[in-house]
């Protein structure tokens, strides 16, 4: 006799790069999801998601999408989280699993947890993982695959349920993490928050170059530059809801970046060879424990 699935009916709200992924994985694995409910707001988004076979039936209502749904999972920019959870909250039947996929846990808790109904268990989490595209064909079932998921469970929440959304995560491919809210968002402010704010400065500050000397730039890019517009490219509504909401950590360590920063040019300036070549050293060395990390 053959298992039933581990979600009998699972709802995806928002189908952007990681909703679409998700809903890939779910769809490859019949043991992890028995009926999948697609939701978005874009009736445009819906058509192409049942065009594309990723849901088996797709709802414009988040609040239909999640009915008897016994997985919820929120893909959706961090700045919607709260309307969206006052709007589905009454909606999620009891033993439900709620959770998400946001870069920002604190705020996402904080907004999502009030709204969540007795007996529903709230399971945060943050795949590590993404590309600059976006859309319901930017998605791919392998993007989780050996790439960590944090998970964030406030404090009392069921085992059971964590278990629950590790085990879907595992599926994917992904290395599982739980950590402190607070501790999540301090991390990935320096691992990819900095960073993506760093690439939007860089590529506006050439933007803002003359004309002439835009078009060499852009003509005559080298690799690092190039990354640096992939970046930048990323979804504006949802880095800016990350920087928004993770205000505080971003603040920080852009401050102590601006430190460093400031003794770089200091450096260069006065011509201080090693202690250029010092800082250049030691940060290969995190360049070589990424790669040993296999996250490079």
């Amino acid at each position: 006799m053959t298992a039933p699935p581990l979600f009998p009916r699972v709802a995806v709200i928002g189908l952007g790069l990681i909703g679409s992924s998700l809903a890939r994985v779910l769809r490859a694995d019949p043991t992890l999801a028995g009926e999948l409910v697609a939701a978005d707001r874009s009736a445009a988004v819906c058509a192409r998601v049942l065009e594309l076979g990723l849901a088996d039936r797709a709802e414009t209502d988040p609040a239909c999408a999640v009915a008897g749904a016994d997985l919820v999972i929120l893909a959706v920019p961090i700045g919607a989280c709260a309307d969206l959870a006052a709007a589905i909250g009454p909606h999620l039947k009891p033993g439900a699993i709620l959770t998400d996929v946001g870069s920002v846990k604190q705020a996402v808790i904080r907004d999502v947890a009030p709204q969540v109904p007795d007996g529903v268990h709230f399971v945060p989490g943050h795949p590590i993982a993404g590309t600059e595209h976006s859309g319901p064909d930017a998605g791919f079932a392998d993007l989780f695959r050996g790439r960590w998921c944090i998970l964030t469970p406030p404090p009392g929440t069921d085992p059971a349920a964590v278990e629950k959304v590790v085990e879907l995560w595992r599926r994917a491919g992904s290395m599982i993490e739980v950590m402190e809210p607070g501790h999540h968002d301090r991390v990935l402010a320096i691992t990819s928050h900095l960073p993506h704010l760093i690439a939007y400065t860089i590529v506006g500050t050439a933007t803002d170059l003359e004309e002439h000397l835009k078009s060499e730039v852009i003509r005559f890019s080298a690799s690092g530059f190039r990354d640096f517009t992939r970046i930048a490219a990323s979804d504006p509504v949802m880095w800016r809801d990350i920087f928004l909401n993770n205000r505080e950590a971003v603040l920080e360590i852009i401050q102590r970046f601006t430190e460093d920063l400031t003794a770089l040019q200091r450096a260069i300036r006065w011509g201080e060879a090693e202690t250029l070549e010092h800082l250049f050293t030691r940060t290969r060395d995190i360049r070589r424990g990424i790669i040993d990390a296999r996250q490079a």
